[in-house]
């Protein structure tokens, strides 16, 4: 089975009045088995878009519950070579695009263009690099295109429309909108700002629009996608259950709870 492009997918969903899950995993945590366990089963209950998380030892967006996760997939001694070798036999099964977090050391570290082959090769089709800024962000972007990778981008609830502007117009895939300053985890409501910087970023672009950090409930979900939202993206939440001794089914539970309340259907 191969997936579709994160465009192509986004939207198709969008053509028929749907909004995107984007469930977060962190790789390796509680263990890469696990981890391709987690991948195949929000796959098929209920996840349009997987966003796998490389772990790394000096994360600047990740909340408390996502360097937990991380920490303790490097204790185990989790690899990017590892992760990639999970990914090649899992990829092939899923309908879900997979897109891989990475900070951009670990990227410069390997080499960018080698990098970016090896993720390919693993079936990867979509990157987020949390610390690129936009002005070195042709460094990955020109390389990604040619090899089939969409690289989404960043906007923050401080960006300036001239800076919305710009990032929209390279970023691919979607637009990655984080929901409030600071870092990522679970929060109680959703900053109403967030629909403000929908509504901005609506007159800027006609790209989908994906909504992130702090959303952990299905009321969450089901408030960005009334504001406008193309897709919503949890993290701590599904990283914080699949830790739990019923991992699996929390993760499958909470996967099919957002999507039911995305689509109208919340008690």
């Amino acid at each position: 089975m191969a997936s579709s492009s994160i465009s192509e997918t986004l939207e198709h969903l969008r053509s028929r009045g749907a909004s995107a899950l984007i469930p977060f995993l962190v790789a390796g945590d509680p263990s890469l088995e696990v981890t391709a366990a987690a991948l195949r089963a929000l796959d098929q209950h209920g996840a349009d878009v997987i966003e796998l998380g490389i772990p790394y030892a000096d994360p600047l967006a990740d909340g408390p519950v996502i360097q937990a996760a991380a920490t303790r997939a490097l204790q185990r001694g989790t690899k990017l070579t590892a992760i990639l070798e999970m990914l090649r036999s899992v990829t092939p099964e899923l309908r879900s695009p997979i897109v891989l977090f990475s900070y951009y050391n670990p990227m410069l570290h390997l080499g960018i263009d080698l990098f970016l082959r090896q993720i390919r090769d693993a079936g990867v089709r979509g990157l987020v690099v949390p610390d690129l800024p936009l002005e070195e962000a042709m460094t990955v972007l020109g390389p990604a295109r040619a090899l089939g990778i969409e690289v989404i981008l960043l906007v923050a609830p401080t960006s300036p429309a001239t800076r919305c502007a710009a990032i929209a117009a390279q970023s691919e895939g979607f637009i990655y909108l984080v929901s409030t300053t600071g870092v990522t985890g679970v929060r109680q409501q959703v900053a109403k700002g967030v629909k403000t910087m929908l509504d901005t970023l609506r007159t800027l672009t006609d790209k989908p629009i994906a909504v992130g950090f702090g959303i952990s409930q299905p009321e969450h979900a089901r408030q960005v996608v009334d504001w406008g939202a193309d897709a919503v993206i949890v993290g701590s939440a599904m990283v914080r259950r699949l830790a739990e001794p019923q991992g699996l089914d929390a993760v499958v539970s909470l996967c099919q709870s957002l999507k039911r309340a995305m689509r109208q259907e919340l008690a």
